[in-house]
């Protein structure tokens, strides 16, 4: 999808019979009414049981805000497959769903359709049964990361960024650095890797051609599903500790930072006001509020706001309210982005968008895109912030960038000086 609405779909025979471009929308817009062709039946299905799965750019902003968009090559604002058969794998219950769904247009043999999906479906599970045991993956094999800044550079930054919260402008705007390396290798390996290195909520591998997405996201941007809209912001970092002790000590001394408490509780308020935009008067809650989660190699802050959708609102509204979270820009929300552009200099590209899914049957949940790889022309680059505020330390804020880097580095057999 481009950032003039431009939506280009590609898919088999069957998809491509509904397939044609919307121009000059509103990309969330141009969505919204290409989905808006599908219709499925009430059934008790996994939560996404077919629709697209993919992911927003952070770039995005700058068709739905007063943000200009840095320089560099033209991107899509946004990748989706459209997925109309999936496989939907329990790893609770160990149970596997195969689900299909029959596209009915103008002109289809409804019993013809059914029979031969119903054949599908039967010829897919036998083949599922006879699969062989997984063959061990080789690992990924990276140079030594390149990062878009130098310690130097990151802290001239971050004081800049002090420089415009002491003149009013915002209370804190997240500051982000890329590191790229080339890699050799299955990008497959990097997602596999990161399945034991660095397990989340959000585990994904998107495979698009010219391009590979592997990310362990330990944050929702938002759910919508059954007529409620969810995001969990998390903000305040500590690395894990070493032993169960020290990995209390530092969960307790980030509970009691000051910095972090009063950064956490600005995003939670920022994210109330955005669900609040598109929920019902007074259906806004905040739950397990200011809880320590803990991932593989950092520990979190971390606090769940909610809603229900008000009427003539949908999931599109709710991810245009979200969107970006203010846990990867800052707040307010479109001075946070304005200066970041000018900070950074340099599109984000994947880094702080959206991955995930937009279900065919109504619902949408999309993790932030961090702790997420891209594979591109034979290199591998991720990106990794800090939230600058009033009293931040560039060297802490620099150390944190490095914190949230580790597992993916890690993943791609990264050489870390």
């Amino acid at each position: 999808m481009a950032s003039d609405g431009t939506l280009t779909v590609s898919g088999n025979a069957h998809i491509r019979e509904v397939a044609a471009g919307v121009e000059g929308e509103d990309p969330l817009d141009a969505l919204r009414s290409f989905m808006g062709r599908f219709r499925v039946a009430a059934a008790p299905l996994p939560r996404f049981s077919g629709g697209l799965a993919g992911y927003f750019s952070y770039d995005l902003v700058s068709s739905l805000y007063p943000v200009p968009r840095p320089g560099g090559a033209e991107e899509p604002v946004a990748r989706f497959m459209l997925a109309q058969d999936c496989l939907a794998l329990d790893h609770k219950r160990e149970r596997l769903a195969v689900v299909a769904n029959l596209l009915v247009v103008d002109g289809t043999d409804v019993e013809e359709e059914y029979a031969r999906v119903g054949t599908a479906i039967a010829e897919r599970i036998a083949r599922i049964r006879d699969l062989p045991p997984p063959l061990p993956c080789e690992p990924c094999r990276s140079g030594v990361p390149a990062s878009s800044c130098s310690p130097d550079e990151f802290s001239d930054a971050v004081l800049r960024l002090k420089e415009h919260i002491t003149a009013g402008d915002v209370f804190q705007a997240v500051l982000s650095r890329r590191l790229a390396c080339r890699i050799e290798g299955d990008p497959f390996a990097v997602y596999r890797r990161l399945r034991t290195e660095n397990p989340s909520p959000y585990m994904y591998y998107l495979d698009f051609g010219d391009r590979q997405v592997a990310g362990s996201s330990p944050e929702m941007l938002v759910r919508v599903e059954d007529g409620r809209v969810m995001t969990v912001p998390i903000a305040g970092t500590r690395p894990r500790g070493r032993t169960p002790a020290e990995d209390d000590r530092l969960a307790a001394e980030l509970l009691a930072d000051e910095k972090e408490r009063a950064e956490h509780v600005m995003l939670v308020d920022l994210a109330r006001n955005d669900v609040g935009a598109v929920s019902a008067f007074g259906s806004v809650s905040v739950k397990d509020f200011m809880t320590v989660e803990r991932f593989s190699h950092v520990q979190h802050i971390v606090s769940t706001v909610s809603g229900t959708l008000r009427p003539g609102c949908d999931r599109f509204d709710a991810l245009r309210s979200c969107f970006p979270a203010g846990t990867v820009s800052g707040a307010p929300k479109v001075r946070a982005m304005q200066i970041i552009g000018e900070t950074e200099g340099l599109r984000r590209g994947i880094y702080a968008g959206a991955v995930g899914y937009v279900g065919f049957s109504g619902t949408m949940d999309l993790a932030i895109a961090i702790r997420t790889v891209l594979v591109q022309d034979g290199v591998a680059s991720v990106q990794v912030g800090a939230g600058i505020v009033a009293d931040s330390d560039p060297g802490r804020e620099w150390t944190e960038t490095e914190n949230k880097g580790r597992a993916m580095l890690a993943a791609l057999g990264a050489e870390v000086e």
